[in-house]
């Protein structure tokens, strides 16, 4: 059974970060709004697998809901999904992050990060069309760009979005009304106005979004390759900077090295390579956002011994450089 080795990565680090998280939800004197114990006691709970219907006249889904409904609910799905909240007040939670909401909230959740926006009730009544959802594949927008090789200037939205995306300002006004409109289009209008809205979001200003959640990925069900899976990545963890060896994993798994291989690719999906890849990469991240430390010392301290390739492979994976990423932080630049 496949399990996603990001699991084990971020369930090591989320403890503390739940931690943080419930600390910093506390009010001054005690009360907390009903909204936000809802979205609190969703944390450490496993989201509901939602079943996005497909319609073979149109490309993508878009819907509105009401509030309460069965589709406002701690959920998660494989499409990406830009929602919107019309009216109301609450919480949201995207992942492990919990924040509040108001008419005009616009967000972008990446494919199987877990979500849910919970207004204050109000004496039992139901607020109408209170979200504007659409929801796609990124097989969709991957096919589509074997022939429009343009829209590969959408992976970094991408990739930001798989820890969910708010928008504010200018981008929110516009990106709402575009989201909109998606609804009253069909065909070739519709199709435009659904790019307009990618492009919109694409290119929205640092200070009009937040990146809100840390790494998340669904829990294994398989113990015996769970267990495996995360005494490989602990191992990787524990020996980022001093080297890490494909061998010293399989030994720890008590295999050898190809039969490690082989087993670890088809219970994760991912080569060990590229697993070390995505986590010293997803190390360097943390110590960006959370450090002034130099980027090549960084760099250094995740495993790489040469900076160009450091850079080039951030570059790669994130569509920026360590630098440009470090800024969009709005941290001090490194010496």
């Amino acid at each position: 059974m496949r399990v996603d080795f990001w699991y084990f990565l971020s369930k090591k680090l989320l403890l503390l970060l739940r931690n943080d998280t419930q600390e910093r939800m506390n009010t001054s004197d005690g009360v907390m709004p009903t909204a936000r114990k809802s979205a609190r006691a969703l944390l450490g709970r496993d989201p509901v697998r939602e079943l996005v219907p497909r319609d073979i006249n149109v490309s993508a889904r878009w819907h509105t809901h009401d509030f309460p409904s069965p589709l406002a609910r701690w959920n998660s799905h494989p499409e990406f999904e830009i929602h919107l909240i019309t009216k109301s007040h609450g919480n949201f939670i995207v992942g492990d992050h919990i924040g509040t909401f108001g008419p005009g909230h616009l967000a972008m959740v990446g494919a199987d990060l877990p979500h849910d926006w919970i207004s204050e009730p109000g004496d039992g009544a139901v607020i109408v069309e209170r979200d504007v959802v659409f929801q796609f594949r990124r097989s969709w927008i991957d096919d589509c760009a074997a022939f429009l090789p343009e829209l590969h200037e959408l992976d970094a939205l991408m990739a930001r979005a798989m820890r969910g995306i708010e928008f504010s300002g200018r981008t929110a006004l516009q990106g709402a009304q575009q989201l909109r409109s998606i609804g009253g289009s069909s065909g070739m209008s519709r199709l435009s106005n659904i790019f307009t809205l990618l492009q919109t979001l694409n290119d929205a200003p640092s200070e009009e979004l937040r990146l809100l959640s840390n790494d998340w990925l669904p829990v294994p069900t398989d113990a015996h390759t769970a267990t495996i899976v995360s005494d490989a990545i602990s191992y990787v963890l524990d020996n980022l900077h001093t080297g890490v060896l494909m061998s010293e994993a399989a030994s720890i798994a008590g295999m050898s090295s190809s039969a490690f291989s082989k087993y670890f690719k088809r219970a994760s999906g991912h080569t060990f390579r590229d697993v070390v890849k995505q986590m010293r990469l997803t190390q360097a991240c943390k110590m960006l956002q959370h450090s002034n430390t130099a980027v090549s010392t960084i760099a250094s301290e995740v495993g790489y011994d040469n900076l160009s390739n450091f850079n080039r492979q951030f570059l790669s994976e994130y569509g920026c450089t360590p630098r440009q990423f470090r800024n969009r932080q709005g941290l001090p630049r490194s010496p």
